[in-house]
């Protein structure tokens, strides 16, 4: 326990060596206040990373939950993780840790504040209001010295996370992803109206597809006839909707997909047993078929953000190869499903360019970092100097090539 002077509010901070020790209700309440939650810092989905032993100290993730109290109210919490690796976090810091080594210096373990394995921008500290969040970043702060940790990573944060942060003195960190936006382009087809009462959405798939430049178009079509020429069909289903076997057989994809790539997966199947039980209306599920038999699955996230219904594509997978197939069940299945159920954004997970094809525009995603050997952190100041100019260069590139009609 640890008191934080933060005129005119007094804050003590706790940590909490598991998830389960954060109270849920109190947790999932603060969550919603903020401006850009996700379904992945819900107490549900940590609780089940932890639980499901998927993130534990057994696997490099050892929770260190902070949370900030103002007498008995909770006014503050951040999900932190020591870790002694790199795996699991989409923001590379290998050299860093390499560099540490060198100089026989011990990198890990490190401070880490996101969700793991999750490489979803949004909310990181979850904060009653400004005064608190930078009480919380500072009493962190304070908390990786004490420790005498090398780092502290905040990684994916939300806008108001990044200013704290940056007001704390770290150093940000800057990098793209490609996400959808179900709004209706000024290169849109007259004749595929958006839904009336929704001005901005797109009216079906086809209208979508009208929008986009003709060889952008020509190129989804081909990749669709393929899929179908080849006889795959899909189906979906949602939240409670999702049977047991569905469950089962997707997992059978996702670890197919990771002993493809030489790894083991992530994510323990008993994770998405308690995904199933505790976070149902959050997850869609689309599983393609030939012959009557599910040959390959993907599987979406749902949520909220702001006012924006999100969803996210997170985890994929097949038995069968069938040219195009990946981009059907991962792209082309969840954008129309998205147009026809009204949601405004499908996130599209980190990297890929080529999802620009597919009308994923390119966003600025931003981190945190704080080092505390002051020889190293001036190193790596540079070097994000460095690496942020040429961000900028490609995120100016990247909009040169917009896949839509008038380059809209």
């Amino acid at each position: 326990m640890a008191r934080v002077r933060d005129k005119p509010i007094d804050y003590v901070i706790r940590v909490l060596a598991t998830p389960r020790e954060a109270d849920a209700a109190q947790w999932n309440a603060l969550l919603a206040d903020q401006t850009s939650p996700s379904p992945f810092m819900r107490h549900e989905y940590l609780s089940a990373m932890h639980d499901s032993r998927s993130a534990v100290p057994g696997t490099g993730w050892t929770p260190r939950f902070l949370t900030l109290w103002h007498g008995n109210e909770l006014h503050g919490a951040c999900a932190l993780y020591l870790k002694d690796h790199s795996y699991g976090e989409y923001v590379f810091d290998w050299a860093w840790a390499d560099a540490y080594h060198q100089h026989r210096l011990p990198y890990y373990p490190k401070a880490l504040v996101a969700s793991p394995f999750t490489p979803v921008p949004g909310t990181r500290f979850l904060a009653r209001d400004d005064a608190a969040r930078h009480a919380l970043v500072g009493g962190l702060l304070a908390w990786c010295k004490e420790q005498e940790l090398s780092s502290l990573h905040v990684l994916f944060a939300a806008d108001e996370d990044v200013a704290a942060c940056a007001a704390a003195g770290l150093m940000l960190r800057h990098n793209v992803q490609f996400h959808w936006t179900n709004r209706v382009t000024h290169g849109a087809d007259a004749s595929a109206p958006p839904v009336e009462g929704t001005a901005a959405r797109w009216r079906d798939f086809d209208g979508f597809l009208a929008s986009l430049s003709q060889d952008k178009r020509k190129k989804i079509r081909q990749e669709r006839r393929k899929v179908q020429e080849a006889g795959v069909r899909f189906r979906w289903s949602r939240g409670a909707g999702v049977a047991p076997q569905d469950w089962d057989f997707f997992y059978r994809c996702y670890e197919r997909t990771y002993y493809e790539h030489g790894n083991a997966p992530y994510l323990t199947r008993d994770f998405f047993r308690r995904m199933a039980r505790g976070m149902p209306e959050c997850w869609l599920l689309f599983i393609a078929e030939r012959a009557g038999q599910p040959i390959a699955s993907s599987l979406i996230a749902l949520g909220e953000s702001g006012h924006e219904k999100v969803a996210y594509g997170r985890y994929w997978g097949a038995l069968e190869r069938v040219d195009c197939l990946h981009f059907e069940a991962c792209y082309y299945q969840p954008l129309a499903w998205c147009i026809a159920h009204g949601f405004d954004r499908f996130e599209g997970g980190a990297q890929g360019e080529h999802k620009m094809a597919r009308a994923l525009l390119p966003v600025r995603t931003t981190s945190a970092h704080w080092l505390a050997h002051p020889d190293f952190a001036d190193a790596v100041e540079q070097f994000l100097k460095r690496e942020g100019r040429g961000i900028d260069q490609y995120m100016e590139h990247l909009e040169r090539r917009s896949p839509f009609r008038g380059g809209h």
